[in-house]
């Protein structure tokens, strides 16, 4: 990456660059005011070049080589970097440890993102900031606690130098691309995966090699245009390029304008599908036929990339998982074992250290008010402190003499002017609130020690801004807790303040109401001249509480006592040496830590003159606090190793600098392992301007402790201060192992100094009880001294596990009868008694077992910048808790220029460089467009709001990448088949251990006496010629419409009449003979009944067929066809409408509508009836065929035998108690199983009347159904789930409206839905509790089962105990086992009985694979028994071997006689408590789900259903989710309900949620849009049409990710 010349700037141009920078990148100026502003600045300076020809453009672009002066000029180009991380030698550890990855390439699928999910900057729109800026580096906050890069700074350069960062094109470091400059054409890389891409650059250059599904992390290839065509863009930008068709991140070329070889890609394929990998022309895009596993063709994209993730994922990945089967309930698991060879800690234990003695000088003041009063008194006109304003000329002197009366003000104020006499609002042990911006140091000082005169706690916090502040209302919380009624600030911040239209603040988000008191002399009352405030010794009272940010985002405040911040003071002087009148420089923020003890109390102890640089003039000028040092030969300075790094980019070579007066340079942050390269390097470039060596002193401090160890100032000559180069693998196990071979995974710590005087040190276990580390172990410091916080304000707690330790040696006992305070450092003692800190409590992350700090990661992420990708450096990790071990989480903020390609590059490199140097897997890795992560008060990023964020699910990612393959090792073990046990010995274990045989059966049909006339036929043609005889007038049907008003009816014999009229149709217009199948194409009504008892009076098969939807015919009208053709339907009967639409245009386009059977319109009847009806002369003849799709998208029909359909109707009567008086509202499909049944035959078996309500009527006017069940006072009613789901969700809000127009549901006995699946619980819950009002009973509801080969095994009838709910463990059942938990037990699943067993149905529950019976407590598959099972499939092939097994199997062992149909549903029976009618012991049949459904995924049984329930609840904007798999691959598929920047966000929370609960890593996560997931007539999910959609590429979907 080469810099452009250094074009040096002025510094007032500079300066005002910085300003702008600052300014859009604080969102104050607009991005084009920024441009105008900015290019005017700069326009001056160069000139512009609109024709300036290629080869100069090549020329400047050189490389510079870097000039010895300082080596520093090189790394400008490193300024966007956050420079708490920087570590030249860990840069190259890192490319080193990636360079080494050259050689095994991975290929990681890109995910597919929808056009307009790809962020496309227009380039113009963004201009990287110039290399030549001043400024490199606007200030960028306190070096924030929290493990999250806070580098605000500016990008400074490479953006500008090299065009690679606007073209997108993929370049790397200076390393990689130096090899190979010269290439200007596409190189191309085959990877070990045989997937060969080529890739060449779009004419554009925006989207260059876009496409590729590069072997990403290989890419030493450098890719570039040629280089006068870039150039030529750059200078003339071309909107037309600029703005080119985002790259196409699903295909692998791209059709290009040059393109070099276009290769078709090569899969590997899947075991099993043959041998060499075919290559055939490109479909679909650019995509190989390939085969699945299965000897599918498969052709698309999708499926090409799932195939490479595959062969990703075959690679051996770290720990491999056991492979044994643990037969245990608690499936274990993988608990992580600790390898033998790790490193142990060896050494002896650790002895306790023992600061120097704290020698009590004569003149020391007794405590800090009585030094400020003889300061005052003494010596009035001596500086306490200088501020700057933002052009770094001094704004305001301070003197003791005016921060003496001032603080006087403050105070009588304080406890005189606020509230009544009688009722001060403020009294002395009270805790006020200091709230002062940055940038007035005087306000705030004279404050904090007003209210130490007047005896009141200040509590200094940050100013609460407008904007959403992170942790603002965090703060809110702390000042509720310690009672703050009144705020300090000073008048420029009380105008600052938001205010409400009446001009009042308003109160904060969490905040307790206060009063805003402002500090300015000028609007407070002098005292009176005998008023004095009580200076007293220092004593145990809190003289101020510091506010602390924790790990999770709450804050604490840490009491300090008076005693403690007076020996603190004193213990800082002694090891410091400060000396009266000293000057100090300070750039540390002043209200709290380091800059609070040095600036604000230790230099009043010593009267000492401290300059107070503002961070707004850091942000302006970062070399000011080495200027302002030079000027007024400051002794100590205090600052931040970001502090130092700036200065070092900024440096141009002043000549006026001279540090030769420091003394000391206190580094606040010196306990950050990765402060040591900017103290080097400051050391390195200020050394010739008379900088010491011994001066830099680094610090360790924590809010709980104060200063923990600091470095002293030593005398010239002395030994140099220690290192430590410790090896990183050493340190995740918690041991010190100086790194011997492997130099890239180091950390290099320096010292920071010894032991406080006056203090003990120890280092004790991080968890567990407090016991001393051996000498060669990491642990906690913990310190022993009267200058450290006393406890957490409010909470005794947590104040014992933190300020009342007693570390203990290995026998147990304590060490001292003191209690120690824990620093929350990690570190060690080193030789000499030197401290060492390896991280902080806090960053700390145990993955595995393995200690991580987050720290480390983030310097290893910042260290791979191919194209300084990260913005200014801001990333942050955190852990999250998955699946019980820690999970490690990156999240860094993008350039706002780069491309997916330059994401997805970026994203894989730091995976190999973490995983290199950390040997830690990264779980996911998200990026966020520029200026988006949440920020502390400093600029900062907040990490625990950042990380809450990414758990709700509003982080809103532009990139995410999962690696939950390569991360998640401790899954349960997958479950191996044992070899199948004989169904013999499962029979007698069964018995032996006392368990029941799974069967049960409903009552029997033979002996229940009940005068059923309609038993003496044989046929239902004949019941209803004998009702039209008997009974003509009684009405057997009612149709009800949208309006709820009857549409029309049918008695007995208008029914019987006009079947008559239809027979003779079909005898005269259709000449058909007896057993002629007809296909009756109908909207649900009366036409439909008609037409089939007309059949069955002319002797034809019936078969009832949806008619195709009129919006959707190339859809629909296809099944109608295919079910016409399979049924070898002779005729379609219809009506007049249906008949035009099967011959419009549309419907010729969706299928040849010339090969249709001849169609009948019913319309017009003929007025002549039949010579005679029809008598068919055997029972066991075909009555009618029932077909329909089943959830996997198969066609099935079967045949309904005369005898059986009797029996079906006459169980069903029966069970329902259904007699000619009864009223029955149906509202369901009236087109395939029970619901066909219901609809058209009981209600001619039994005489009942049915009233009819089509669900498509429920669209217009969800409350029809259920005013029509309130209006005819029906008891019994019969519905569908999706039926269901519409009156809840169309009626939830109207209850109280249908309650007042008179609705009740009182009379209901039976709800029943009718379903062939397993019972939705919620939805019926739900149902039940919505009408409750209504006068529902719950017990009404209840849900049937029926399948292919018995349409009702089960229905809740009318007698008999209500249904039951079970709740069984979910584990356990994949293993297909039954073991029943208590409600709410976690993994518990609760499940529904699927109504009561019909009369005359025996079931029992077998192994699907043996057919051996099961015990009670398996789970296994529903074998039925009755008289009304359906005779067998209809199939046209004669494929006779599926037909036999499904409706005639025995078991293999016991009973083997009795002949079973299998139901291809898995469930259990379980003997419950209740009784029913006959007395006897109840038995309830539950159905867990569809066994062709059911996955097998580590030899375990998953339901679908299941996982879909899971994912559904874990964001609120996923409203529906269907999941299959493909390749041993889990796929799941959701549709999204909000904004498709969410779309990435429910990535990781669907990865997270189905390991969690399922212990299943999810391989694909695809987006869609609400109503991808098709859904079948009955509402059921069609889950392998989805997939097939899916595999051919047909979703459009929002996002596909592929985890790896």
């Amino acid at each position: 990456m080469a810099d452009r010349d250094p074009v040096p700037l002025p510094a007032e141009v500079r300066a005002k660059l910085a300003e702008l920078e600052l300014e859009l990148s604080e969102g104050d100026i607009t991005q084009k005011g920024y441009e105008k502003k900015r290019s005017k600045l700069i326009g001056a300076f160069f000139p512009p070049a609109p024709g300036m020809d290629p080869p100069m453009g090549q020329e400047r672009r050189t490389p510079v080589t870097p000039s010895s002066s300082s080596r520093y000029h090189r790394r400008r180009s490193s300024g966007s970097r956050d420079e708490r991380y920087r570590s030249d030698v860990h840069t190259e550890a890192v490319q080193a440890a990636l360079a080494k990855h050259k050689e095994r390439k991975m290929a990681v699928p890109m995910p597919s993102k929808r056009r307009s999910l790809v962020v496309q900057t227009s380039m113009d729109a963004y201009t990287p900031p110039d290399t030549s800026s001043g400024s490199e580096g606007e200030g960028q906050g306190d070096g924030d606690e929290e493990g999250g890069g806070d580098g605000e700074e500016e990008d400074g350069g490479g953006g500008g130098g090299t065009s690679s960062s606007r073209e997108g094109s993929i370049s790397m470091d200076h390393w990689i691309s130096r090899a190979i400059h010269g290439t200007s054409s596409t190189t191309t890389t085959t990877s070990s995966t045989a997937s060969s891409s080529s890739s060449s650059t779009r004419s554009g250059g925006s989207g260059a090699a876009g496409g590729r599904l590069a072997d990403v992390l290989a890419q030493h290839v450098h890719i570039s245009a040629h280089h006068h065509l870039r150039h030529h863009h750059r200078h003339h930008h071309h909107k037309t390029e600029n703005h080119s068709a985002p790259p196409d991140v699903t295909g692998y070329t791209n059709n290009t304008a040059n393109a070099t070889t276009t290769d078709g890609i090569q899969v590997e394929r899947a075991p099993g599908a043959g041998t060499a990998a075919q290559r055939q022309a490109p479909k679909y895009g650019n995509a190989e036929l390939m085969e699945t596993g299965d000897g599918v063709p498969v052709s698309s994209r999708v499926s090409a990339k799932i195939q490479q993730l595959v062969n990703t994922l075959k690679r051996p990945k770290r720990p491999p998982l056991r492979e044994f089967f643990v037969d245990d309930f608690e499936e274990l698991l993988e608990v992580q074992q600790p390898d033998p060879n790790q490193p142990k800690a060896e050494g002896a234990q650790m002895v306790a250290m023992q600061g120097e003695q704290l020698g009590v000088v004569t003149n020391w003041p007794p405590s800090l008010e009585a030094a400020l009063q003889r300061w005052g008194t003494i010596s009035p006109k001596a500086p306490c402190l200088t501020t700057m304003d933002t052009n770094g000329k001094p704004l305001y002197v301070l003197t003791y003499g005016k921060l003496w009366s001032r603080s006087v003000k403050v105070a009588y104020n304080l406890l005189h002017k606020l509230g009544t006499k009688q009722e001060p609002l403020v009294r002395p042990g009270d805790r006020v609130a200091l709230v002062f911006p940055n940038n007035d140091p005087a306000a705030f000082m004279t404050a904090f020690y007003g209210c130490l005169l007047a005896e009141v706690v200040p509590v200094p916090i940050e100013v609460p801004l407008t904007k959403k502040d992170a942790g603002s209302q965090q703060i809110g919380f702390l000042l509720g807790s310690c009672g703050v009624t009144v705020a300090l600030t000073s008048d420029a911040c009380h105008k600052g303040l938001p205010k409400s239209p009446t001009g009042e603040i308003p109160q904060f988000k969490g905040w307790p109401k206060v009063l805003w008191f402002v500090t300015e002399s000028k609007h407070l009352s002098k005292p009176p001249r005998d008023w004095f405030p009580h200076i007293k010794d220092a004593n145990q009272d809190t003289a101020y509480i510091e506010y602390k940010t924790c790990k999770d985002g709450s804050v604490l405040g840490v009491t300090v006592m008076r005693i403690a911040m007076l020996t603190h003071c004193q213990a800082l002087t002694q090891s410091c040496s400060y000396t009266e009148a000293e000057t100090i420089v300070n750039v540390l923020d002043f209200k709290k830590d380091v800059g609070l003890w040095h600036a604000v109390l230790t230099s009043v102890m010593n009267m000492m003159h401290v300059i107070s640089i503002p961070y707004a003039l850091m942000k302006v000028n970062p070399l000011s606090w080495i200027q302002k040092a030079c000027q007024y030969k400051a002794k100590v300075a205090c600052v931040k190793s970001r502090d130092m790094h700036w200065a070092l980019v900024a440096h141009r070579d002043q000549r006026d600098v001279n540090l030769s007066s420091l003394r000391m340079l206190v580094v606040a942050d010196g306990s950050n392992p990765w402060s040591i390269s900017s103290c080097d390097a400051f050391l390195n470039v200020f050394q010739s301007k008379g900088l010491k060596p011994e001066v830099i002193c680094p610090c360790a401090s924590s809010p709980e402790a104060l200063t923990v160890a600091i470095r002293r100032p030593v005398e010239e000559g002395s030994t140099p201060p220690g290192r430590g180069v410790l090896s990183m693998q050493g340190l995740s196990h918690g041991v010190i192992r100086v790194d011997s071979e492997e130099k890239l995974s180091v950390l290099t710590l320096q010292d920071v100094g010894s032991v406080m005087p006056g203090a003990m040190m120890c280092v004790v276990k991080p968890e567990g009880v407090p016991q001393l580390c051996k000498t060669d172990e990491i642990g906690e410091l913990c310190i022993c001294t009267v200058a450290t916080g006393t406890s957490y304000y409010g909470l005794s707690g947590m104040t014992k596990n933190t300020f009342e330790v007693f570390p203990t040696s290995n026998n147990g006992a304590p060490i001292s009868e003191f209690p120690f305070t824990r620093t929350g450092l990690l570190g060690f003692i080193g030789p000499a008694g030197l401290i060492f800190v390896a991280g902080k409590m806090d960053g700390l992350m145990v993955v595995g077992g393995r200690r991580h700090n987050a720290d480390d990661i983030v310097a290893t992420a910042l260290a791979v910048e191919p194209m300084k990708f990260v913005y200014r450096g801001r990333i942050a990790v955190f852990s999250i808790t998955v699946l019980h071990d820690e999970r490690i989480v990156v999240v860094a903020e993008q350039r706002p220029d780069s491309t997916e390609e330059d994401s997805f590059q970026w994203m894989s490199r730091v995976l190999q460089a973490i995983d290199s140097i950390h040997q830690v897997g990264v779980y996911c890795l998200a990026l966020v467009p520029s200026n988006t992560l949440p920020k502390t008060p400093l600029g900062g990023i907040h990490l625990s709001e950042t990380k809450q964020l990414f758990l709700e699910g509003s982080l809103h990612p532009c990139n995410v990448l999962m690696c939950p393959h390569t991360c998640v090792t401790n899954l349960p073990k997958p479950r191996q088949k044992q070899p199948e046990i004989g169904p013999a010995s499962v029979m007698v274990g069964n018995l032996v251990s006392g368990k029941r045989i799974a069967q049960a059966s409903g009552r029997d049909l033979g002996q229940i006496e009940d005068n059923d006339q309609a038993r003496k036929f044989l046929f239902l043609s004949e019941v209803l010629q004998w009702r039209a005889q008997t009974t003509p007038d009684h009405v057997l049907y009612t149709l009800l419409n949208s309006r709820g008003t009857i549409a029309s009816s049918l008695t007995c014999v208008q029914l019987h009449k006009r079947a008559e009229k239809i027979a003779g149709m079909l005898a005269e217009r259709g000449h058909l003979q007896d057993g002629d199948h007809v296909a009756l194409v109908y909207p649900p009504g009366i036409d439909l009944i008609v037409a089939f008892y007309g059949c069955l009076y002319a002797g034809c098969v019936p078969i009832t067929v949806r008619p195709p939807h009129p919006q959707n015919i190339a859809t629909t009208l296809p099944t109608v066809k295919m079910i016409v053709e399979v049924s070898r339907s002779v005729c379609v009967m219809t009506t007049q409408l249906i008949c035009k639409l099967l011959r419009s245009k549309e419907a010729s386009a969706a299928v040849d509508v010339r090969t249709w059977p001849p169609v009948l319109d019913t319309d017009d009847l003929p007025k002549k009836k039949p010579p005679l009806l029809y008598k068919p002369s055997n029972p066991d003849t075909l009555a009618y065929l029932d077909f329909s799709v089943s959830t996997t998208g198969m066609l099935a029909g079967v045949k309904m035998s005369h005898t059986a359909t009797s029996a079906f109707c006459r169980s069903i009567k029966l069970q329902c108690e259904l007699y000619p008086s009864r009223e029955v509202a149906i509202c369901l499909d009236p087109y395939c199983g029970l619901g066909f049944v219901l609809w058209c035959l009981c209600s001619v078996y039994s005489g009942h009347q049915s009233i009819l309500i089509p669900p498509s009527e429920l669209e217009v006017n969800p409350a029809l159904w259920l005013s029509a069940v309130s209006q005819y006072k029906v008891r019994d009613t019969f519905c569908s789930y999706s039926v269901m789901e519409l009156c809840t969700k169309g009626l939830g809000l109207q209850t109280d409206s249908l309650k007042s127009r008179g609705l009740d549901l009182s009379r209901v006995r039976t709800c029943v839905v009718v379903a062939e699946e397993r019972p939705r619980t919620a939805l019926t819950q739900s149902f039940s509790k919505l009408f409750k009002d209504l006068g529902l009973h719950p017990r009404a509801v209840s849900t049937s089962f029926g399948c292919r080969v018995n349409l009702a095994i089960c229905l809740q009838g009318t007698s008999g105990p209500d249904p039951t709910t079970v709740y069984v463990d979910m584990r356990a059942l994949r293993h297909d086992r039954v073991r029943l938990v208590e409600r709410g037990s976690p993994h518990s699943l609760p499940l529904m009985e699927s109504g009561k067993i019909l009369p005359g149905v025996r079931i029992i529950i077998a192994n699907p694979e043996t057919k051996g019976p099961m015990g009670e407590s398996h789970l296994g598959e529903i074998w039925v028994h009755s008289s009304h099972n359906a005779s067998g499939y209809f199939t046209v092939y004669g494929d006779e071997a599926l037909q036999s097994d499904h409706f005639n199997s025995r078991l293999s062992f016991g009973d083997t006689q009795t002949i079973w149909a299998r139901t291809g549903y898995l469930g259990f029976l379980r003997r419950t408590e209740l009784t029913d009618a006959s007395g006897e012991r109840h038995d309830a049949l539950y159905v867990v789900g569809a066994l062709e459904e059911a996955m097998e995924l580590r030899g375990m049984r998953y339901h679908p259903i299941d996982i879909e329930t899971s994912v559904i609840r874990t964001h609120k904007s996923i409203t529906e989710c269907a999941v299959f798999t493909w390749t041993n691959l889990l796929v799941v598929v959701v549709e999204l309900d909000g904004s498709e920047q969410e779309a990435l966000d429910l990535v990781p929370l669907v990865t997270n949620v189905v390991l969690e609960e399922h212990y299943l890593i999810v391989g694909v996560v695809v987006v869609v849009d609400i109503g991808v997931i098709p859904i079948n007539s009955r509402g059921e999910k069609q889950r392998m049409h989805l997939r097939d959609g899916f595999l051919a590429d047909q979703l459009d979907p929002i996002y596909v990710a592929y985890n790896m």
